[in-house]
């Protein structure tokens, strides 16, 4: 019975350093290393939305199509 608490430590120090578990909020670096940049409101014309910089802030990149 010892060994239950210290399994159930070890599942919640594994589960804290997943990344992906929480909606994180993204930055301007993500965008720019994701191949975008951060526009305010919305994309231009052509250009899509491929995350979020802040609450009023998208990142944009350009659509490829093969």
């Amino acid at each position: 019975m010892r060994l239950l608490p210290v399994l159930c430590a070890l599942l919640l120090l594994m589960l804290q350093g997943v990344t992906g578990l929480s909606p994180g909020r993204a930055s301007a670096q993500d965008c720019e290393r994701r191949g975008g940049f951060c526009s305010h409101r919305s994309c231009p014309p052509g250009i899509g939305r491929v995350g979020l910089c802040s609450e009023q802030e998208f990142c944009c990149r350009m659509r490829w199509y093969p």
